[in-house]
């Protein structure tokens, strides 16, 4: 049974047990609050998720600044601002993976198998209000992640005023938005909770790899340098590197409108794989187990 079959299944089933008691933006925030809610009380009963959620970003800083892996990626002569910067970019792009990517696609395959996804579909939310409202929680924990972290880098590195902010954003929100999609259309290959920890991994390593932050890109071959700037988390890397220091190719510092011109191919990157993600959480997502 396709995906498109179940979905005309469910609701069928369940168009006449509960009918929508309100239409429109209110009545789907009302809902989507509602989910959110019950979210973040599971979130909370789990103080070790919850732990390794915020905390953990600092002490990531901490150690990888005090061993001087970021000092040592970025180049010895590098300023405090640039090295801070690096380490803001790096710490949002692992957010990116570990928080919002593996941890929603782990939390929509243990809401599937619970049958918990099923019984929302046949009620008044719609899927968009599920998806959003298990996502929330996640996100939440990502901003407080990098707040946090971000703090650590500026008191024991350094960060200069961003160049650009509203590229910070753009890159945050796209970010975001993309790996929220891929979590849901990865439960298409993920069977059980156990098994998302190796369903998730080859797009884990292979984005972290060639976004920049993990593996100087110079080090590979042009091809797959070329090949990098189309996979989902390097436009976000470089957004938010040109948002940061306002550092042309060449490192020199350029004014806020060219900062725009150099972000033009990341942002219909990063645009483009918001639209590929969209379309593939729609066709793939599945919302019973398999039998």
């Amino acid at each position: 049974m396709t995906t498109q079959t179940q979905t005309r299944t469910s609701r069928s089933s369940g168009a006449t047990a509960t009918p929508r008691s309100s239409t429109g933006l209110a009545g789907s925030l009302r809902r989507t609050g509602s989910l959110v809610r019950a979210e973040t009380t599971l979130l909370l009963r789990n103080r070790t998720a919850l732990f390794n959620g915020v905390a953990l970003a600092p002490a990531m800083v901490a150690l990888l600044h005090f061993s001087g892996a970021f000092e040592a990626f970025v180049g010895e002569g590098a300023g405090t601002s640039v090295v801070g910067a690096f380490a803001l970019t790096s710490l949002i792009c692992f957010a990116l993976m570990f928080v919002v990517y593996y941890n929603l696609a782990s939390a929509y395959v243990a809401r599937r198998e619970e049958l918990v996804l099923k019984r929302l579909r046949t009620g008044q939310c719609s899927d968009a209000e599920i998806l959003a409202g298990a996502a929330t929680p996640a996100v939440v924990t990502m901003l407080a992640q990098l707040v946090l972290g971000g703090v650590a880098i500026a008191v024991w590195i350094g960060l200069d005023v961003p160049a650009n902010v509203l590229l910070l954003l753009v890159a945050v929100i796209g970010g975001t938005f993309v790996f929220a999609a891929l979590a849901a259309a990865s439960t298409a290959f993920t069977r059980t909770l156990e098994s998302a920890q190796l369903s998730t991994l080859p797009i884990m390593a292979g984005a972290l790899l060639l976004s920049g932050t993990t593996l100087p890109l110079t080090l590979l071959p042009e091809r797959v340098q070329t090949l990098a700037e189309y996979t989902p988390l390097h436009p976000v890397a470089e957004l938010l590197t040109i948002g940061l220091t306002g550092l042309g190719p060449d490192g020199v510092a350029v004014g806020l409108g060219e900062t725009f011109a150099l972000a033009a191919q990341p942002l219909a990157v990063l645009l483009a794989w918001c639209v590929l993600g969209a379309w593939l959480a729609t066709r793939y997502m599945r919302w019973e187990p398999r039998r």
